[in-house]
């Protein structure tokens, strides 16, 4: 759609005329020992994992992907059938969300950086701050699983009921679909990247407004989707994975009425601050829990 010139020439060429609403812009950058390790993912995985991420947060604008560009920085090791699966990862991820990458830049680094350009176009592009105490807190898609995932690919565990979550790290998806129907009725909207709990701070602070979940919402959720057996099998705490895993891309909705393909998780209430609502009745703060791109490294 609009996609005069592609790949090929010094510079793509599109058409906005042919553009409906808003223009939406991201950018991210996914570099190696700090988003991923080649030791734990192929480069096809590698290539579909940047796409996605990128591609989430047009879904947590409510906005449809148009057309992308691809930075790549590559070292002095890098094969060209490296190169050649890292690129079919990215085109497989484009064409599962209907777009298409349409130029890009290759050079030299110390270790690879994939950096994707994506645009999109939103009737209503829905923002951070203007959730309001009483919206419920709404989740499109599984919590815990990623974490889960990369946990048993980094100690390198070998269990075939494990091939879910490995799969769930390795080949996450961005949820235009939901994205674009949260957008009709949603207040606020953000997408979990960097961990629930942190994620979901994001809107509380924006709004002026406190998150609090539902810890029997939660584990029923972890019961639901399996989560709950896996963590048994790793010996960790489902919750903790879902408050402070990331990288499930799910998306958050702030909205006073149920959502089309989301789940209840909680509530948002006056004040400040994220909490959990144990079964007891009693909230538990939740503070600085999530990744954060100046400190987490992905270490061999």
């Amino acid at each position: 759609m609009g996609v005069l010139l592609g790949i090929g020439d010094d510079a793509a060429v599109l058409d906005p005329s042919s553009m409906r609403g808003n223009l939406v812009w991201t950018i991210d950058e996914q570099v190696e020992r700090t988003h991923f390790r080649r030791d734990l993912a192929g480069w096809i995985d590698i290539g579909w994992r940047s796409f996605m991420s990128a591609a989430s947060d047009l879904a947590a604008m409510g906005a449809e992907p148009w057309c992308a560009l691809s930075a790549l920085s590559l070292p002095a090791d890098f094969e060209d059938e490296d190169l050649d699966a890292l690129a079919r990862g990215q085109h497989a991820a484009a064409l599962r969300l209907g777009t298409a990458i349409v130029g890009g830049n290759l050079t030299r680094g110390e270790v690879v950086t994939v950096t994707t350009t994506l645009l999109g176009t939103a009737e209503r592009p829905v923002l951070r701050d203007a959730a309001r105490p009483g919206d419920d807190i709404w989740i499109a898609g599984r919590l815990g699983l990623a974490a889960a995932g990369l946990f048993a690919l980094d100690r390198g565990l070998h269990d075939e009921r494990l091939d879910g979550v490995k799969e769930a790290w390795l080949r996450p998806w961005a949820r235009i679909g939901e994205g674009r129907h949260a957008a009709k009725f949603a207040h606020a909207l953000v997408d979990v990247s960097d961990g629930l709990a942190q994620d979901v701070g994001h809107v509380g602070e924006a709004s002026g407004v406190r998150a609090l979940f539902d810890e029997n919402l939660l584990r029923d959720h972890a019961h639901r989707t399996g989560l709950e057996s896996i963590a048994e099998l790793l010996v960790l705490d489902p919750l903790e994975l879902m408050l402070t895993g990331g990288e499930d891309y799910a998306l958050i909705a702030a909205s006073d009425v149920p959502l089309e393909g989301f789940w209840r998780a909680g509530t948002f209430v006056e004040g400040q601050g994220v909490a959990l609502k144990r079964a007891t009745g009693r909230e538990r703060e939740l503070f600085e829990l999530g990744y954060d791109h100046f400190r987490a490294r992905l270490e061999p």
